[in-house]
């Protein structure tokens, strides 16, 4: 098995704090900035579209505190079993549209159990204003 780095350990431990009474999928994100590192985990609602991503918590969360300068995310889908589809433990479009967003093309994104992207490998012709 190979080595799991401390910002992925950190996402698995964020994931233990998601509330997600419907799924019952549980995820945490943390990204590392110039202020430090920023957990989230996936908070859910009754209302399904009021629903928040663990990666798009993380990366608001470093916002809100003044982050400027995004270097690595690590994301852990906690409830996925080691032989699930990768697919099913990527970020969602909505996700991807923020992180390409927020970070640089060539910063990291290591997503438990699937492997080390580049942000720019997420979302290809990603949505941009003028």
């Amino acid at each position: 098995m190979a080595e799991v780095s401390a910002l992925l350990q950190k996402a698995r431990t964020a994931a233990e704090r998601a509330h997600c009474p419907y799924s019952r999928f549980q995820v945490g994100a943390v990204i590392e900035t110039e202020l430090g590192d920023f957990e989230g985990c996936n908070v859910e609602n009754a209302s399904y579209g009021l629903t928040i991503c663990a990666e798009r918590v993380a990366l608001f969360h470093a916002v809100a505190h003044g982050a400027k300068q995004f270097r690595r995310l690590a994301v852990s889908c906690r409830s996925a079993k080691e032989n699930d589809p990768p697919a099913s433990k990527m970020p969602c479009g909505a996700c991807r549209q923020v992180i390409t967003e927020l970070m640089p093309a060539e910063a990291v994104i290591e997503i438990d159990g699937v492997g080390v992207w580049q942000v720019g490998e997420l979302l290809p012709l990603a949505f941009r204003l003028p």
